[in-house]
Formats: C-alpha cells, sequence, structure tokens
C-alpha cells in the first residue's frame, strides 16, 4: 500500500503543487518601489559624488561668466576692428583720390612748363640782336563773355636776350558808350605790378555795368612815369 501511494506521486497522476508567495502583490509593488528609489538615490549620489572629486561643478559657473565676459570682449574688438578697417577703406580712397588729382594737375604743370619753354625759344628766335627796346606789348586780346563780362590777355615781352629784370606797371583802358553815351572804364583797383625777365602773360576778367558797351581796349606798359609801350585791341 505504502509503495502504491509512492508510486503514484513519482507518476504524471500524483496531485499538482503550487508555490505561492507569503507577501501579497500590493506589498510586493511598494518593495520594488522602494528598491528602485533607493537605486536611483545611490546613482544619484555617485553621480555627484564624482563630480565633486573631477572638479567639474566648483568652477563650472565662474567659467560660464568668463566665457561670456569674453565673448562680449571679442565682440567688442570685432567691432573695433570693422570700425577700423572701414576708416582705412575710405582713408586710402580719399588718399587715392587726392594722388590722382595730384598726378593729374603735375601733369598739366608739366604741359604748362613745355608750352611755357617752347614759347620762350620761339620768343628768344625773334629778338632781334642788339635792340635796345626794353618792355613791349607783343599781345593784346579782348573778348566780350556776356552783357556785363570781358575777358584780356596781354604778352609782354623784353626783346633782349640775358635781359634785366623788368619793374614796372600794366595799364588797362575800355573805351566805348554807355546808354548812348561816351564810357571808359580801367583796371579794378588801378594798373596791375609787372615784373619779369624774358616775357610775362596777364589775363583778367573785368565786369561791366549795365548798358555798357566795349569797342576798344588800350593796354600800357609803364616803368615809372614813362609808357614804354601801348597797343590798342578793336572790337
Amino acid at each position: 500500500m505504502k509503495f502504491r501511494l509512492f508510486r503514484r506521486r513519482l507518476t504524471i497522476s500524483s496531485p499538482r503543487m503550487a508555490v505561492r508567495s507569503a507577501l501579497p502583490w500590493p506589498l510586493r509593488w511598494i518593495v520594488g518601489a522602494l528598491m528602485l528609489g533607493f537605486s536611483a538615490a545611490i546613482a544619484l549620489w555617485a553621480f555627484e559624488f564624482g563630480k565633486g572629486i573631477a572638479g567639474l561643478d566648483s568652477h563650472a559657473k565662474e567659467e560660464l561668466t568668463l566665457l561670456r565676459q569674453e565673448v562680449v570682449s571679442l565682440h567688442s574688438d570685432r567691432d573695433k576692428a570693422q570700425s577700423i578697417s572701414n576708416t582705412s577703406d575710405s582713408l586710402l580712397t580719399t588718399e587715392k583720390a587726392l594722388q590722382e588729382k595730384m598726378m593729374s594737375q603735375i601733369r598739366q604743370l608739366e604741359s604748362d612748363n613745355h608750352s611755357l619753354r617752347d614759347d620762350l625759344g620761339f620768343f628768344e628766335k625773334l629778338l632781334p640782336a642788339g635792340s635796345t627796346e626794353v618792355a613791349s606789348i607783343r599781345s593784346l586780346q579782348a573778348e566780350v563773355l556776356s552783357e556785363t563780362q570781358l575777358k584780356w590777355q596781354v604778352l609782354v615781352i623784353q626783346p633782349v636776350k640775358n635781359a634785366a629784370t623788368f619793374n614796372g606797371k600794366l595799364d588797362l583802358t575800355l573805351y566805348g558808350a554807355q546808354a548812348g553815351k561816351p564810357w571808359s572804364m580801367t583796371l579794378t583797383g588801378g594798373p596791375q605790378a609787372l615784373q619779369f625777365k624774358q616775357y610775362r602773360r596777364m589775363e583778367g576778367i573785368l565786369d561791366l555795368p549795365p548798358q555798357a558797351v566795349v569797342k576798344t581796349v588800350t593796354a600800357k606798359v609803364i616803368e615809372g612815369t614813362t609808357v614804354r609801350s601801348i597797343q590798342t585791341f578793336k572790337l
């Protein structure tokens, strides 16, 4: 009989057995939650402890503040550098324009100097040998620019090679009519000082009074009280 019971327990026909926990499921949930929380607390503590050991958190705020200050300083330096660059570009542009203008003036002066040298050589060839004439008006030109302006030009030379410096005056007189009556006019401020060795070109613009009609222009070269040369131009 005992053998049959023992054999029955060892076969598939033996009664089933179930192993159950002694704790109910709400307590198991609470215990699980406590274990998870405890593990998370230990992990967080380990992380903070590691940061403290490595020194990552102690100076992080100070370094962040310094980095922000450096960024502001770099932005300021960049703005200053940009301003200096813009100013330099403007100065270079102005300097380039001035240089081009100066080069243009130099070329013009060289051209005028060349023209004057040619004129001097031409006039020297025209000088008669042994002439004793002191100063002579070689050319007198006048042009009415408008009803109220007249342009004049006088060329005076000394027809002597290696002539001494001439010191005198140039007087200019306009003759004509104004409102149907005789009219005349001289240079504003009186005769102009005239000083030269070989030749001198003088020119200017005169303002005419209303209703003035210029008929002739007379130029005189005066030395002291002596008239050395006189010439009249008819318009």
